[in-house]
């Protein structure tokens, strides 16, 4: 998979793994990574599929329906890419702490929704359920961010709750910010992320 690998200060921190949304590249959250967390090694993917000549992690039928089968192979796709990634840059496999927008965010959930191992913790931002109805692993203490739009046009508050609901089900550590800014990225939102962030790693 397309992607910058940036080696950080402290070899101990989480590396951060970015998560575009769609149509965006492997650019786009970078500044993100320097306000979480500046010593911190970055991997910062680019999804496989295009969209129209957009970037996303899988293919989706229309706006809001996922194509499921693909998003379960493209999960699997970025979870086998990670193993691979660590041995090429030589980073801790176990300590990789996911930042996904929207599609980057569906894309991170579904590691947590597959792998009771792929992630030590994430921060979705403006996140939908990636799948209903599957036995999730054990994501016991997993600390997980959920940054959502009381307002957002494409990802409704109520499947933020649901996803919330279904990640603490499965024992994860769920913190839920909200905002009224639709399903836009703000600073504001980063920041409460970057202090969620420093007060679990």
């Amino acid at each position: 998979m397309k992607h910058i690998f940036k080696q950080g200060s402290d070899a101990s921190k989480p590396v951060l793994l970015l998560l575009h949304g769609t149509g965006g590249t492997e650019q786009d959250l970078l500044p993100l990574a320097e306000m979480i967390d500046p010593e911190a090694s970055v991997l910062s993917v680019r999804g496989n599929v295009s969209e129209n000549g957009m970037p996303r992690f899988f293919r989706r039928l229309s706006e809001g329906v996922f194509d499921e089968e693909d998003l379960i192979f493209r999960t699997k796709e970025l979870h086998d890419f990670l193993d691979k990634a660590a041995s090429e840059h030589g980073f801790d496999r176990s300590n990789i702490v996911a930042f996904g927008y929207s599609n980057g965010a569906n894309i991170a959930a579904s590691l947590l929704f597959h792998y009771d191992d792929s992630l030590k913790g994430a921060s979705l931002h403006h996140p939908m359920v990636p799948l209903r109805g599957i036995q999730m692993p054990n994501l016991s203490e997993v600390p997980v961010f959920i940054a959502a739009g009381k307002n957002d046009p494409i990802c409704p508050a109520a499947e933020s709750e649901e996803l919330d609901e279904l990640l603490r089900g499965a024992g994860a550590k769920t913190t839920v910010h909200w905002e009224m800014n639709g399903h836009t990225l703000t600073g504001s939102e980063v920041a409460v992320a970057a202090d969620w962030y420093r007060s679990q790693f």
